[in-house]
Parts: C-alpha cells; sequence; structure tokens
C-alpha cells in the first residue's frame, strides 16, 4: 500500500511588483507520495507565486519593521532573506510612480465588488482551502447538491484569492466542471448558482479574463438567470398580496400568513445574493460595448428597471450604477424612456444612503439631457425632491445640474415660482461675496429670469438691489444677465430699475469689457419706462458719440451693435430724443448698417422698428422722407419672407404715407401691384399682342351690361367698391384690404373676357384705392 502523500515547498526568486506597491515571491511545491519505507514512489512538482501587497507603505514608514512584519506573515521567505526585503522596500519606498500606474490604481479605485456573501447552509466557508486540493474540490461537482455546493465554495475561496486566478484560469477541468453545473443545476439551488457565479465574477473583475467568462458563455447564462429569478419575484409578491387579502378567521391561519412572509423574507434574502452577484458580473463584461450590445437585445434595461423595485440598498446601488453606465448611450436612453425608469429612481430620493443617492442623482443626470424625461421629472414631483438636496454639499452640484436642464425648457419655468427653489437659489448667490459662483447656479439663475413670475421672485426684499451690487462691483457678466432678464419683463419689476439707469449707463464705454458693456446695454434697452428721462440720461453720461461710432459695421461684435441698435429703438420713442438723434446724423448710419446686415432678419427687423419708432416724430420723420432712401427701402421690404419684418415695414409705410403724399402714392402703387402681379403680368401680356382688342372708348356704357354682365357700384367715405357679377364667376374691387375672400373658393386668374374692364375700372378710381381681384366659383 501507498503512504502519505507529503509536500515540500521551496522558496525561489524574490522581487517587486513592477507597477503595484508590492513584492513577488515565486516558490515551488513538490509533491511526493512515499512507500511504507520511506521511499519515493510518486512525484510531481508546480511553480507558483504570491504577491504581498504593502499599500500602507508611504515615504514616512518604517521600512525595517515593515521588512520584519513581512517575514514573519509570510512563510515563504526564510528569515535568512530579511536584508533583501528591506533592499526591495527601499527600493519601492523610493520608486516614482509612473503615469501608467497612476491610471491602474485609479481604474482600480473604480472596480466595483459585491458584498460579502451571507454564509448559509452547506457553504460550510469555515473550511480551509488549498490550491492543491483544486482535484478534490472538482470532483466533489460531480455529486449531489451538497457536495457541488460545497466544492464550489472551496474553490470560490481560492478565487477570491487575484494570485490563484491565473492557475486556476488554466485548469480548464476545473471551470469547466463549474460551467457545466451552473448550466445544469442553477434552477435547483440558488445558494449553488450564487457560488458558481461569483466564481466568474472574480474573473470579470479582471478585463484579461473575461474572455475565458466569454467562452463558457456565463454572460447569457446570467441574463437568463435574472430574467427568471425576475419573474419568480413576482409570483411570489402576488402570492403574498392574495394571503394578505384574505383576513384569517382563526390563530391557525394568521400563523399560516406570518409564516409565509417570513420565508419569503428569507427566500429574498437569498434571491437578492444571487441577483447582486449576477448583475456585477454582466456590469464587468459590460465593458465591452459589443457585449453590452448583446445584453440590450435581451432587455437588460427592463430588467434592471425591474429590480428598482427592490428595497436592498445594495443591490440598487449596482442596478443604479449598471443604468448609468447604460444611459450614455442613446439605444438604451431611449430604452429607458419606453419604461418607468424616473418613476423608480425619484423613489429612491431622497435617501440616507449616500452611494445610492449619488449615483441616483447622476443618472437622473444623463437623461434629463433628454426633453422627454425632462417632462416625465418634473411630472412625478422631482422638482422640489431635488430643491430640498440644496442643503446637502455632496450632491447639491449634480442637483443643480438637472435642475438647470429642466430650466432650459421654457415649459418648466413657471413651475418654479411654486417651489421653494428660487428663495434658496437667491440666498446661494448672496452667500458667496466675492468668490466666484458656479456656472450652474448662475445659469439656472439667468434661465428662471425669463420668466415674469420668476424674476418677481428675484426681485422681492433687497433682491435686485444685491444683484446690481455684485454685478458691477464684480464686473459679473453672468451676473448681468440675470439682471437682462428681469429688466425685460413688463409689470412691477420694470420700474425697479429706475435707481439704477445712471449705474449701467456708467459703464456704457469703450474703455469698459465689451461683453460687460453689451449686458449692461440690453438691461437699458428693455427699460420702455414712460416717465424715464432718456435725453438726460444720453447727455449725462455722452451716449450719442458711443452709439454712432458703434453702428459701423465691424466696429464691435455683431451682438453689441444688434444691442445698439435696440437701444436707439427704445430711445426713439421720446421727442427730445429723436431730434438730438437726427441731428448727431445717427439715421445714415443705421441705413449703411441696413446695406451691411440685410441677409440678418434679427438686424433688419430691429432697424426697420427704430425706423418705426422714429417716423412718429417730425425731425426725425422729415430726416427719414427727404433726406434718407429708407422709404424705398421699407418698400422694398414690404414683401420680405419674414413675417415680423412685413408686419412693422406695413406699420412704418401707412404713417410716412399719412404724411407724405408722393411717397404714399408710390407706397399704394406698389402694395396694388403686389396684391394682383400675377394678374397684371397677363394683362400687360395680352396688351402686347392683341392691343387693337382692348381699344375701348371711356364712355362705352354698354360693356357692363352685355353678355349676361352686370356692374353695381356701392360709394362709401372714402371706399370704393365695385362689384362684377356674370355668369360664370364674381369679382370685388376694393380699398384698403391686405386680402379679400368673397365665397368659398378663391381662383388667383380673373375670366380673360373682362380682364380689360376690370384694370379700366382701376384705373378709373382714386389713387387711394387698392385694387384686389378674386374669381369666385358660381
Amino acid at each position: 500500500d501507498l503512504g502519505e502523500p507529503a509536500q515540500k515547498v521551496k522558496a525561489g526568486s524574490l522581487d517587486v511588483h513592477p507597477t503595484e506597491k508590492a513584492l513577488v515571491v515565486q516558490y515551488e511545491v513538490e509533491a511526493a507520495v512515499l512507500g511504507e519505507t520511506g521511499d519515493h514512489m510518486l512525484g510531481e512538482r508546480k511553480e507558483g507565486q504570491k504577491i504581498i501587497r504593502v499599500k500602507s507603505l508611504s515615504p514616512s514608514t518604517d521600512v525595517v519593521a515593515l521588512a520584519r512584519k513581512v517575514v514573519e506573515e509570510c512563510k515563504l521567505i526564510p528569515p535568512s532573506r530579511l536584508p533583501e526585503v528591506e533592499q526591495l522596500l527601499y527600493y519601492l519606498q523610493n520608486r516614482k510612480p509612473s503615469p501608467a500606474q497612476g491610471k491602474v490604481e485609479r481604474k482600480e479605485k473604480r472596480v466595483v465588488k459585491p458584498r460579502e456573501l451571507t454564509p448559509f447552509e452547506g457553504m460550510e466557508l469555515n473550511a480551509e482551502a488549498s490550491i492543491t486540493g483544486i482535484d478534490d474540490y472538482v470532483e466533489l461537482l460531480y455529486e449531489g447538491i451538497p457536495e457541488k455546493i460545497r466544492g464550489s465554495a472551496l474553490i470560490l475561496q481560492l478565487a477570491r484569492n487575484p494570485d490563484n486566478l491565473e492557475e486556476l484560469l488554466h485548469n480548464e477541468t476545473a471551470l469547466g466542471a463549474l460551467a457545466r453545473v451552473l448550466r445544469e443545476d442553477w434552477k435547483q439551488s440558488v445558494e449553488l448558482a450564487t457560488i458558481i457565479i461569483y466564481i466568474f465574477f472574480c474573473f470579470s473583475s479582471f478585463s484579461q479574463f473575461h474572455g475565458v467568462v466569454s467562452h463558457y458563455k456565463i454572460g447569457a447564462l446570467c441574463m437568463n438567470v435574472v430574467e427568471h429569478e425576475v419573474k419568480r419575484h413576482d409570483v411570489w409578491r402576488e402570492e403574498l398580496h392574495k394571503k394578505s387579502k384574505s383576513e384569517p378567521e382563526n390563530g391557525s391561519l394568521r400563523r399560516d400568513q406570518e409564516k409565509a412572509l417570513r420565508k419569503y423574507h428569507d427566500l429574498l434574502a437569498k434571491q437578492e445574493q444571487l441577483l447582486r452577484v449576477s448583475l456585477y458580473l454582466l456590469l464587468n463584461l459590460a465593458e465591452d460595448t459589443r457585449t453590452e450590445l448583446k445584453m440590450r437585445n435581451k432587455n437588460i434595461v427592463g430588467l434592471l428597471v425591474k429590480v428598482l423595485e427592490r428595497d436592498d440598498e445594495e443591490l440598487l446601488v449596482l442596478v443604479v450604477s449598471f443604468l448609468k453606465k447604460l444611459s450614455i448611450f442613446l439605444e438604451n436612453k431611449n430604452d429607458m424612456a419606453e419604461v418607468d425608469t424616473v418613476e423608480q429612481l425619484a423613489r429612491l430620493i431622497p435617501c440616507d444612503h449616500e452611494d445610492l443617492l449619488n449615483l441616483t442623482l447622476r443618472l437622473l443626470l444623463n437623461l434629463s439631457f433628454d426633453s422627454g424625461l425632462r417632462a416625465k421629472m418634473v411630472e412625478v414631483g422631482l422638482l422640489p425632491k431635488l430643491t430640498a438636496l440644496f442643503g446637502n454639499v455632496n450632491v447639491r452640484h449634480i442637483a443643480l445640474c438637472i435642475l438647470y436642464h429642466i430650466s432650459v425648457d421654457d415649459r418648466f419655468k413657471a413651475i418654479f415660482a411654486y417651489t421653494d427653489c428660487i428663495p434658496q437659489l437667491m440666498q446661494m448667490l448672496y452667500g458667496h461675496g466675492e468668490e466666484k459662483i458656479d456656472d450652474e447656479l448662475i445659469s439656472i439663475c439667468i434661465n428662471l429670469a425669463a420668466n415674469k413670475r420668476n424674476a418677481q421672485l428675484m426681485c422681492e426684499g433687497n433682491g435686485l438691489k444685491m444683484l446690481m451690487k455684485r454685478a458691477l462691483k464684480m464686473k459679473d457678466c453672468l451676473m448681468m444677465k440675470i439682471i437682462r432678464n428681469i429688466s425685460q419683463h413688463d409689470g412691477p419689476t420694470k420700474p425697479l430699475f429706475i435707481d439704477y439707469v445712471g449705474d449701467l449707463a456708467a459703464q456704457i464705454s469703450a474703455e469698459e469689457e465689451e461683453e460687460f458693456v453689451l449686458e449692461c446695454l440690453g438691461t437699458l434697452a428693455n427699460l420702455t419706462i414712460p416717465d424715464l428721462d432718456w435725453e438726460l440720461v444720453l447727455k449725462e453720461y455722452n451716449l450719442v458719440p458711443f452709439l454712432k461710432d458703434r453702428l459701423k459695421p465691424g466696429s464691435a461684435e455683431d451682438d453689441l451693435i444688434l444691442e445698439v441698435v435696440i437701444m436707439i429703438g427704445t430711445v426713439s420713442m421720446d421727442d427730445a430724443c429723436a431730434i438730438m438723434l437726427a441731428k448727431s446724423g445717427i439715421i445714415p448710419a443705421i441705413i449703411e448698417l441696413l446695406n451691411a446686415q440685410q441677409e440678418d432678419d434679427e438686424f433688419v427687423c430691429q432697424i426697420v422698428y427704430v425706423f418705426y419708432q422714429m417716423v412718429f416724430h417730425q425731425a426725425t420723420r422729415d430726416v427719414i422722407i427727404k433726406d434718407t432712401q429708407a422709404p424705398a427701402y421699407l418698400i422694398d421690404l414690404m414683401h420680405d419672407k419674414n413675417t415680423e419684418i412685413r408686419k412693422v415695414c406695413d406699420n412704418t409705410l401707412d404713417i410716412i404715407a399719412e404724411y407724405d403724399e408722393e411717397w404714399g402714392k408710390k407706397i399704394q402703387s406698389e402694395k396694388f401691384r403686389f396684391h394682383n402681379n400675377q394678374w397684371l403680368e397677363m394683362v400687360e401680356s395680352r396688351q402686347a399682342d392683341e392691343a387693337e382688342q382692348y381699344l375701348y372708348d371711356d364712355n362705352r356704357t354698354d360693356l357692363f351690361y352685355s353678355a349676361g354682365t352686370h356692374c353695381r357700384t356701392h360709394t362709401h367715405t372714402n371706399t370704393h367698391t365695385l362689384t362684377l357679377t356674370s355668369s360664370r364667376s364674381n369679382f370685388i374691387l376694393c380699398p384698403d384690404s391686405s386680402s379679400l375672400l368673397f365665397g368659398t373658393s378663391q381662383i388667383p386668374q380673373p375670366i380673360p373676357s373682362i380682364d380689360m374692364v376690370v384694370f379700366s375700372i382701376a384705373q378709373a378710381l382714386p389713387v387711394d384705392c387698392f385694387i384686389f381681384i378674386d374669381r369666385l366659383s358660381t
């Protein structure tokens, strides 16, 4: 008979780890089976490697004491090699970390690992596993479920030590057996499935081992496990709900209910361990976007959102982390929009678990880039919840970022007025003193100030005074943007600016920073206050030369030039200012700017508005009509594609026509030609071809009564209306209308037989009549 096996461990080389703060010990295990007489019967040698990490090593560490401790605790290093250990530790202590090493360390910090598994019956975690006994553990995998649990638990102990993974990787027998057992028995034992998946999770924690996990299709198995367990949980809850609905009539039934509830919680605890380790493994594998795409095709998003219904915080941290990673891809974000992701996340805010709260907010931040999901966040009541987080300095920044995204949407600006958000935002602004304000904080205030009610809340108390004080003192452009947005609203906020007109006007000079001048000028341009003496402001701060100089194309950025035009439009409402501007020669400069910016609708619209304001005052009206070609430009713009430009042009031209007879005729003629352009072109064409058949005497009265045609005229004050009726069509000619519809259908081309009839009538009518022709079905 053979005797007992004997093992001998022989230490080899000793060196430092290439990237980590660690020593690497090479060793050799010699296993021999001795006979009864002590002779060698069988023998086997295996080489191994042990990594001794010394993360506590720092410049102030006592290397001698640390070396002594390493030798005492590591049996592979004999005491005789203590000086060598000291030398290696000195080297590690003084070695400068390389950039690559820094990246590795940062990456390791991001590696997430599942919480320690709770021991359960049969797991026997107290047993000491040895790498040399791996074959015995594999043998247990061919026995019953309890033995399989024991064998896999012992292998798990080995796998949890990263030093053993390399050797386990090359043991295809062990990995193949584990994969087979998982594939065949995972439904029979939650404990067994949990342990085996945990073993493969240990491999998945390192990118270089992902290949072996994929080779055995563990990822696909985990997807099946998660889907199955989610469905099982739904069944459990349904059964529990049915039992809780029926009121127990006696103590026995009540005890049965309590027993069922305890059983449910026990099953739930084990199931959540299985889900946690399965999802961690999938999260690690999702580093590869191709693998992640396969998961998406198997509805990973839907499964994760279902798991969000759980209460286990460790599991929720994992699920939210996974969803956060997935959310950076558009397709995954769209999947989240189709299920109740936002509703489930809203349930987690607020919570006492700091990591869970932080991750939930970061996921919501990713989702808040989608307008539909922003609307859902508002719908489920996240605004007041996010506002309540301002007091938590750890998550305040993320909450502000989410609220900023919501504030971008005009639909939701007004809702902020019904929360405690604006007073808290203002308090945070005041609290910064002269320190730089966070961009997110000031940006959300800029957006919210664009709403009238929000602007009023910002001005409550000394709100406007505090904003103005900081903006002017620090020359803060972003703070001035808030003030500018507030100034655009009519109502109780606008008169508050009268006290600050001088302060704002004093900032408008060539010496100040252009961006700051732009905001101050924009604020002043918004102050359409009747009681404001603009003439005094322009004179006291000598603004006219500045405004005139900035009207020159290329003299400044277009944004500043545009604000100058708007400012001129604002002050032009004052008669005295209009006279001052006319004398300064600003009007020709505006026309020159119009020529240069004729392709920019915003510029054109604002310049035309300046003309509209100026034609109300005789001094500027005379200059515009007699000394410039502005009316001609306005006539050209009367038919512009932009509706607003056409509207302002029409109003301006109407005023010009009222005060100047000659331009009035030109304007009326142009309007007539525009509205009847197609018909006039056709008439002129026929006149050239068939002139002789249209030569009628002006006194031919039978013209209107022949061929079944009747004529009816109506005369009112300043109105001439002529209706022609034939057996085929109706025509109506009337003045002072931009469009005329008579009946239900409008056909632009009139009946050829009476074309010249209508044209003759048009010539016979007074000049101030506009003629519009519509063909109407009889």
